[in-house]
């Protein structure tokens, strides 16, 4: 990529932004209907990286309301000339609500398959413990 201005100065996107399973209060900034289901900063990157957008993800960083969800996404939507990177997305708000539209159409969330348990298929039980009989 072109040279790009420090990564200080690019927006601070959390995943729990967007997470429809969290209320307000606990820092979700667009309406549950719009929102997805318990995004990760790797679809979120993804997602960024489909709008061409550039992006860096800090797996070290916590969001400071929730100290055990980790991970955010730096995302830069405008160029050091003031253009922006893609026409459709020119502020936080609309970044939020154009990831939240793509992370349920992830490849990672839509090609999970349920896959049937190894041991299950050999006709083995399942049982687990000492085996042996039973006392009354």
């Amino acid at each position: 990529m072109e040279d790009l201005p420090s990564i200080k100065r690019w927006i601070v996107f959390y995943p729990i932004y967007i997470n429809s399973k969290k209320t307000l209060a606990e820092g979700r900034r667009i309406s549950t209907s719009k929102a997805c289901e318990n995004p990760t900063c790797v679809e979120i990157g993804d997602c960024c990286n489909y709008l061409k957008l550039p992006y860096v993800i800090e797996v070290d960083k916590a969001y400071p309301r929730d100290f055990m969800q980790r991970g955010r996404v730096r995302v830069l939507i405008k160029k050091e000339d003031g253009t922006f990177f893609n026409s459709e997305v020119n502020s936080r708000k609309q970044l939020m609500l154009r990831v939240a539209e793509l992370v349920p159409k992830h490849h990672g969330r839509t090609s999970k398959k349920q896959e049937p348990l190894a041991s299950s298929s050999t006709g083995q039980s399942s049982k687990s413990g000492k085996g042996g009989k039973k006392k009354k």
